[in-house]
């Protein structure tokens, strides 16, 4: 906790008394007073009698302490008052309440956030979550979904603030960055969330980013996690998403997990057992001896669900100029792409393929 916000506390309650008071920390460090001059002063005594006391309020030395609250049980804050008579008790009390509304209410806003970075990138042990979820009145089994912002390009730090300007509940939805050029939003949802309502979110996300400070991103929908030991599931999915689309589907910007298709499969094999398939299926010759031409040809042949007619009239060639085309495919690769099964295989193919083309670009 910042100690400024203490001090902002402090120098309010000031006007109201000559009393001086302060806060000190666990090391017994005056973090705030009413006398300025005596921040950073060292009481180790004073916070060694708070700790070790199991009185409410501790009269040591000439002042009245009280501990802040701190849901772990352990003391990390507490309120001093100078003198040890009924005023100054009533004072330490008053003072005991204010501060530690402020230090709950600032805990609850800022740290949650810290909390929910602290999930996703695996910096807390799964059997801390539930603790710290409950120090932080954190429900553990609402519904979240892991937004993944990656700016391309030209990179802005604005981005942070222009996306909590679209989700304003910070005690739901938190923005976090997480490096340069990546923004997790982690967005609370109802259990019946579609599909077409995360995608509306997502691109509210990139329309506004590109409207208001000329940024260009690609984003990744993670599952839907119910429970917060979830959360680092949903952005790691999130993250693969992003890959996946990197590789098989360029022209999209928005890409969730759950629609990666093969694609997510390809990509967690080994480039050894891809290889190997490569080999297996194209006997005859590579698939390197296929021209653009040719491969423009198949990739329409896809689009169009195996129809003759449909393709030729897309491709504006006469329907045996396209069955021609397919022989020839047929003879260089042995597979025959008006059969549904080398359909398929030529289809996964041509994927793994991309996939290689993509990790030998990586090493260099």
């Amino acid at each position: 906790m910042t100690n400024h916000i203490f001090s902002d506390v402090i120098q309010k309650m000031k006007a109201a008394t000559d009393r001086q008071l302060g806060v000190i920390d666990a090391e017994g460090t005056v973090v705030a007073c009413t006398d300025p001059e005596q921040t950073g002063t060292k009481l180790p005594k004073l916070a060694r009698v708070v700790a070790l006391s199991e009185e409410n309020v501790v009269h040591f030395s000439g002042k009245t302490v009280k501990a802040l609250t701190n849901f772990g049980g352990s003391f990390d804050f507490a309120v001093f008052v100078e003198g040890e008579d009924e005023l100054a008790h009533s004072l330490c009390m008053m003072a005991q309440v204010g501060l530690n509304c402020t230090k709950i209410y600032y805990e609850e806003k800022h740290d949650k956030a810290t909390f929910v970075k602290n999930i996703i990138t695996d910096n807390i042990l799964p059997g801390d979550i539930y603790i710290r979820a409950k120090e932080l009145h954190f429900p553990s089994e609402q519904n979240h979904v892991v937004f993944l912002v990656r700016q391309t390009g030209s990179v802005d730090v604005g981005v942070v603030d222009v996306l909590q300007g679209l989700f304003p509940d910070r005690q739901q939805d938190f923005v976090i960055s997480i490096n340069e050029t990546d923004v997790a939003v982690v967005k609370a949802v109802s259990a019946e969330v579609e599909q077409s309502e995360l995608l509306g979110m997502a691109s509210a996300m990139e329309e506004t980013l590109k409207n208001q400070i000329f940024i260009k991103t690609i984003i990744g929908i993670g599952g839907v996690a119910e429970h917060l030991r979830e959360l680092a599931d949903s952005y790691k999915e999130a993250q693969v998403a992003i890959e996946v689309g990197k590789v098989f589907d360029t022209e999209k910007t928005i890409i969730t997990f759950e629609n990666l298709g093969i694609g997510r499969l390809i990509y967690q094999l080994p480039t050894t057992l891809c290889e190997i398939f490569l080999d297996e299926v194209f006997k005859k010759n590579s698939i390197d001896t296929l021209d653009q031409e040719t491969l423009f040809t198949i990739n329409k042949f896809f689009e169009n669900n195996l129809n003759v007619s449909e393709t030729s009239r897309k491709l504006f060639v006469h329907r045996n100029t396209l069955v021609y085309r397919l022989e020839k495919i047929k003879k260089l690769t042995g597979l025959d792409l008006r059969e549904f099964d080398h359909a398929i295989i030529f289809k996964v193919a041509l994927m793994v393929k991309k996939y290689l083309a993509s990790r030998d670009n990586k090493m260099f």
